[in-house]
């Protein structure tokens, strides 16, 4: 029950600061160059890691199969981000939030294409409505910014971001998750030192505003460390499409966050849009859901024999 309860906890900590890790982001480029904002995250948060695996004693391999792993979780890093930070040109973070909400369609997808997995006819209708969701909301009247390449910029992130999870889970590498998020942040760290010669002419050359500052700061801490220790503790703790599905609670979240600190204004349209999205994920996750629910009756039927 114990261990049931700490991955509650984590997933819930991991949707808010996932919730609220693009306004952040957005808010750190607006006095900072995108790319140098996404390489000064991965050069602060790497030490901190480090640090932190020295304190709490964490054993860091570097086997094969671990470095192996530090790459494939990079992907949900430096992989995905850089794709995310660009992307800042062109949407607001509502909509960063909200494109990320197709990541338990495309994980189901790549289950379905590349790993055989089948997906029953309520799945199928559930990404139908999910889609048409997401749909409503970023093209049917939001205030909010929207531009075809963003969108495509978007799509990338997230396709990046699922195939991480499902590169971590095929490795499968006996790694401490704190060790895999350090692993994955010094990888993302190094690709960041690779982006050097393209970006070393916007470095910054002044200290940025207080408000670009903070976000920095909340994007290593909480974004770089503690979401990516909390990731890796789920990754291998539950189902691919289910922690993907933490990729949808977060646009609702975000867009009622951008509209509190923001000032972001959501239309009739948008809040059409979220229910029709929940209705497909409901969809999407009803078998799962009615599963977990009988394996739940049965454990408990078990129990009170005993």
């Amino acid at each position: 029950m114990q261990s049931k309860n700490n991955i509650v906890i984590t997933y819930v900590v991991l949707v808010f600061i996932w919730a609220t890790t693009p306004l952040a982001i957005v808010w750190s480029v607006s006095d900072i160059y995108i790319l140098w904002a996404m390489a000064l995250r991965f050069f602060i948060a790497l030490p901190i890691a480090a640090l932190l695996l020295l304190l709490l004693k964490v054993k860091f391999p570097l086997d094969k199969i671990a470095l192996h792993s530090y790459v494939a979780g990079s992907f949900s890093l430096i992989g995905s981000q850089i794709f995310t930070y660009i992307a800042t040109q062109y949407l607001s973070s509502g909509i960063l939030a909200l494109m990320f909400g197709l990541a338990p369609i495309i994980a189901g997808l790549m289950a379905h294409f590349a790993l055989g997995q089948h997906l029953n006819r309520l799945q199928w209708l559930g990404m139908f409505v999910a889609i048409c969701g997401l749909a409503l909301i970023c093209f049917g009247g939001s205030t909010q910014n929207i531009h075809p390449i963003g969108i495509a910029l978007m799509l990338i992130s997230v396709f990046m971001y699922c195939l991480s999870i499902f590169w971590v889970k095929k490795v499968n590498a006996e790694v401490e998750p704190m060790a895999q998020a350090t692993g994955s942040i010094l990888v993302s760290a190094l690709g960041a030192i690779c982006l050097m010669p393209w970006i070393w002419q916007y470095a910054p050359t002044h200290l940025p505003e207080a408000k670009s500052l903070f976000a920095l700061m909340y994007t290593v801490i909480m974004a770089s460390l503690i979401a990516m220790f909390c990731y890796f503790k789920l990754v291998r703790s539950i189902k691919a499409t289910t922690l993907s599905l933490t990729n949808v609670m977060t646009p609702l979240l975000a867009m009622f966050i951008g509209v509190l600190i923001n000032h972001e204004k959501l239309s009739i349209l948008g809040v059409v849009g979220t229910v029709i999205i929940l209705t497909g994920l409901f969809l999407y996750f009803y078998k799962d859901l009615q599963a977990s629910r009988r394996l739940q009756s049965h454990l408990k039927h078990q129990h009170s024999e005993h």
